[in-house]
């Protein structure tokens, strides 16, 4: 289904997509880099408008968030398309095609948001491919959901525009955010991007109060050095604070990253380590059984407040309003 692009300009026979921050000039009869946006009949368009080529109800801690209504469900939907380029892409054969190139069902914003509620979902996320992609339709839907008292998710790389972000942000309640590296030479290599629209993203969603999750996998001979994950750390706790929780996740050989090792559990007990000794209160290590790492503690008094295996909750005490039952102490968790 094809929607007129929300944020473009019309220069003299082409389209400048604002959505990302590629900002795409787009000339007549072509798409963009995502491949999701063309200029047609005078007009730039969405072609994956309402197009869901994912649909599934999920545990919340799979996205991973952990501190956002911790053991509900959440709606999950993605769709077609990416404007990076990964070359570890776990997701490479929805996210690297063309609309044309799989099969997609038609699910309106009503659809969506009635499934969402049927399931008895507290939220609905949109995830499985970059959500900006599919811009308009996330819009659309975030709007209703939030009408419907349904919190709003995006899993996301953190590539969108300024004015995109301006526009959404109201919308939105929760976001897991992919912080992929701390170079542009990481970017540039694995993603064809760049590194600092991501960290402005970071601090915009940080700032606009949306609550934030952060994810870093780390690959074997790429991001996985001391300076490399101090530099992540050093970030977070200087533009975002101790609190945000923060994801370490194992690297797995995939796609074209195919003939690497998988991340060895002494480089993802090293960067816990890192965080740990720089003051950061949530940190996780996913992918990989270690012995703790999946769980809440209060930061305060130590006490595990949610046990989790893998991305099931089995047991959680913490209170209404995400307050710790042994110290009292008020922790960063939405409840």
């Amino acid at each position: 289904m094809k929607k007129e692009v929300l944020i473009y300009d019309k220069l003299d026979g082409a389209m400048n997509c604002k959505i990302c921050a590629r900002k795409c000039v787009i000339a007549e009869g072509d798409t963009g880099f995502c491949s999701m946006r063309a200029n047609m009949d005078g007009k730039l368009c969405a072609l994956n408008y309402a197009a869901a080529s994912s649909v599934a109800v999920d545990p919340i801690e799979k996205k991973p968030l952990f501190h956002f209504y911790p053991g509900s469900t959440v709606f999950s939907i993605g769709s077609v398309g990416c404007n990076f380029r990964c070359k570890h892409c776990q997701n490479w054969n929805i996210s690297q095609v063309d609309i044309e190139e799989i099969p997609t069902r038609e699910l309106p914003p009503e659809e969506a948001v009635r499934l969402t509620k049927q399931y008895g979902c507290k939220s609905i996320a949109w995830t499985y491919n970059e959500p900006t992609m599919w811009f308009e339709y996330t819009y659309d839907s975030a709007k209703l959901a939030k009408k419907e008292g349904i919190a709003t998710i995006y899993v996301t790389n953190g590539y969108m525009s300024e004015e995109s972000f301006e526009m959404i942000s109201p919308h939105l309640d929760a976001a897991n955010i992919d912080l992929k590296g701390m170079s542009d030479k990481f970017y540039k290599d694995l993603c064809q991007a760049r590194l600092q629209p991501v960290l402005d993203n970071i601090k915009r969603f940080y700032e606009n109060k949306i609550h934030i999750e952060i994810t870093n996998l780390i690959i074997p001979g790429y991001n996985d050095s001391e300076e490399d994950i101090k530099a992540l750390v050093n970030f977070m706790v200087d533009e975002t604070g101790l609190e945000v929780p923060l994801h370490f996740t194992r690297f797995f050989p995939y796609y074209e990253l195919g003939q690497l090792p998988p991340t060895p559990v002494e480089s993802l007990q090293r960067a816990y380590k890192i965080a740990k000794d720089a003051g950061m209160k949530y940190v996780y290590v996913g992918n990989v059984s270690t012995g703790g790492e999946e769980s809440t503690f209060c930061p305060e008094c130590g006490k595990m407040v949610i046990q989790r295996n893998g991305f099931e909750v089995v047991g959680k005490e913490v209170e209404e309003k995400g307050i710790c039952p042994a110290c009292k102490a008020k922790l960063n968790i939405i409840t």
